[in-house]
């Protein structure tokens, strides 16, 4: 899954998620119509929390 960042001024919004980074780029014209032309975006691939957990846990040890 992949979140869709947009920093606008000092706003940030998240919006997803999305199956694939094409359908968050896909949605990114329908989003930024509402942001000013100073907008900035990324896309994020979002992490499975277990994974999240196991790298953090074998980092401690």
């Amino acid at each position: 899954m992949y979140l869709l960042t947009v920093k606008d001024g000092l706003g940030t919004r998240h919006i997803g998620p999305y199956p694939s980074p094409k359908h968050a780029s896909d949605d990114l014209d329908r989003i930024l119509e509402s942001c000013s032309d100073r907008a900035r975006w990324q896309i994020h691939a979002l992490e499975v929390p277990e994974r999240v957990g196991r790298g953090l846990h074998a980092m401690a040890s």
